[in-house]
């Protein structure tokens, strides 16, 4: 069963009625019985043998077992026994005029049985004992609930760190495309953050810039020409045209932070003569 079955069981047993199931081979044993707890809101089941207990459960949800000990063909302990083994969350109480300690102390220490109580019983003895065995279960019941409630949402917290890592290693991968990208083109770029540092640069604008020593990490103020500092200065973000040493060249500016978190400029210097310069010469 899967999480999602399982918390959808248990709101389902927390939203009915109360079950008992009453197994004795003597019917006014049973009857009365259902006088002691009909006042109680019950529902109330009845088998007058341990395989019509079995029936029983296999056909209804039951929350306790009260059953008689000495009975034909199955005793209540083995009957408890068979119940707890492919019903495991049911309380089970043996109720007997008889006191076999052996079998009775051997299913208690296995587990099998809750309660033993014995006949004749005290009306309020055994409703208070029954009440009991209903808030032991309950208390159960939210335990399991909650222990679910916690598996479910470690299963989302892992998916959502098994996303998380596959993000990151896509986005290790086109980091990495990136900046073989950037490597690989023909162009000066350079990039530029608020505080006037150089962030990044290709090797293109180390060797027309930085005269091939690298610009990353150093102060645009200090290693780009005086006519870039000045364009930057003013604030603005416009292409402008540069007078290079091989000819006037279009710088593009570009303000960084449309696409990403990024912040501050990215230049782009353009070769010589091209249609790019025509038209920032072009403007007024």
């Amino acid at each position: 069963m899967n999480i999602e079955n399982a918390l959808e069981e248990h709101a389902t047993t927390a939203a009915r009625t109360r079950t008992i199931l009453l197994v004795d081979d003597e019917e006014n044993i049973l009857a009365a019985m259902r006088r002691v707890l009909r006042r109680e809101g019950y529902r109330i089941l009845t088998a007058g043998s341990g395989q019509e207990g079995l029936e029983l459960l296999a056909a209804n949800p039951v929350d306790v077992i009260v059953s008689d000990q000495r009975m034909p063909n199955m005793s209540g302990v083995e009957f408890l026994r068979q119940a707890k083994a492919t019903y495991p969350e049911t309380m089970r109480i043996v109720l007997s005029g008889y006191t076999e300690l052996q079998s009775i102390t051997d299913a208690i220490n296995e587990g099998a049985i809750y309660k033993f109580l014995t006949k004749p019983w005290e009306d309020e003895l055994i409703r208070a004992n029954i009440a009991e065995a209903f808030r032991h279960k309950e208390l159960g019941d939210d335990n399991r609930r909650l222990a679910l409630e916690l598996a479910r949402s470690n299963e989302a917290l892992q998916a959502l760190l098994i996303e998380k890592q596959k993000r990151l290693v896509l986005d290790e991968a086109s980091l990495d495309i990136a900046r073989e990208v950037l490597h690989c083109l023909p162009l000066p770029i350079v990039g530029i953050d608020d505080d006037g540092m150089m962030v990044l640069a290709n090797p293109e604008a180390d060797a027309l810039l930085g005269d091939g020593d690298t610009l990353l990490g150093e102060s645009a103020a200090h290693r780009l020409p005086p006519e870039f500092i000045a364009r930057l200065a003013e604030g603005l973000g416009g292409d402008f045209l540069w007078q290079a040493s091989d000819g006037v060249r279009c710088v593009l500016c570009r303000r960084m932070g449309s696409q990403s978190r990024s912040r501050g400029r990215l230049l782009m210097v353009m070769p010589p003569a091209t249609d790019d310069c025509a038209r920032v010469e072009s403007q007024p």
